[in-house]
This record gives structure tokens, sequence and C-alpha cells, in this order.
């Protein structure tokens, strides 16, 4: 092959592979993940936000959102968030039954499974109607002799 086709085929390869990668889209930290939950008992669905890293009680699982990104209005919504779910056993044990990615627009791929709930998330968002956690307030300093 001559020098000038093996240029010509690069020049073309990496142009193709910049056609076909997309674009990265910025994530966007959100401070409030949208879940919805199912009691299979009594059918009902239950809508909900969390504030990240504050603790929810859905019957008996705990949701705790550690992070909720979404893309700016300019791509393609894709709603990841990093969740921990535990359990509240018979025994009044916590127990661990859920730590990962959920994503939004695949529900059933890490869908919290429970004999009696589910639970999904179904989006982030920067506000809510659901007044912010109370910040914890700081012990009193130390007063210094």
């Amino acid at each position: 092959m001559s020098h000038r086709f093996v240029r010509s085929l690069l020049l073309g390869m990496t142009l193709c592979l910049v056609m076909v990668a997309p674009a990265s889209a910025a994530r966007i930290e959100n401070p409030v993940a949208e879940f919805s939950g199912i009691d299979k008992i009594t059918g009902r669905i239950t809508r909900f936000d969390v504030y990240v890293n504050e603790t929810v009680q859905y019957g008996a699982l705990q949701v705790t959102p550690k992070a909720c990104f979404s893309r700016d209005d300019t791509e393609a919504q894709k709603v990841d968030g990093f969740i921990e779910v535990d359990e509240i056993t018979l025994d009044r044990k916590i127990r661990r039954i859920f730590t990962g990615w959920m994503f939004a627009d695949s529900p059933g791929l890490n869908a919290v499974e429970h004999p009696i709930y589910d639970v999904w998330l179904t989006g982030c968002k920067q506000k809510s109607d659901v007044p912010p956690p109370a910040s914890p307030t700081k012990p009193p300093a130390a007063a210094k002799p």
C-alpha cells in the first residue's frame, strides 16, 4: 500500500470515529431524587422525593440516594442515581438489600425487588415541594480558657 493511501485511510477512520462518537453531555448534579414505589399487597403506587444523602422510609424499606444525575435540555435525558436501600426486618434489624446505580429510563434493570415493596428511580430535579432536611446543628465550640 502506498503511504498516501494509508494516510487517507487513517484520516477517513478518524473522521468516522468523530462522527459516530457521541459528544459527552454534561452531567447535572441534582439535590433531589424522584422515586416510585409499589406495595404489592394493596397495589398502591406511591411517588416520593428524597434529598441526596437523606433517608426516607417507604414501608419496610429505607431509601437513601447518594447521587442523582441528569443531562441538560440539549441532550436526550438519561437520569441515573446511586442508591442504597435497606430493609427493616421483622426482628428490627437493618439489612442492606441494594447498593448501586438505578437508571430512570430502564426501571426494570436495577429496581429494588422485595417480597412486598418495589422501588425505582423515576427522575432527578433541582427543587421539591418537600422541605429539605434540617441541617444538623454544630455543637457549641469549646470555650478557650
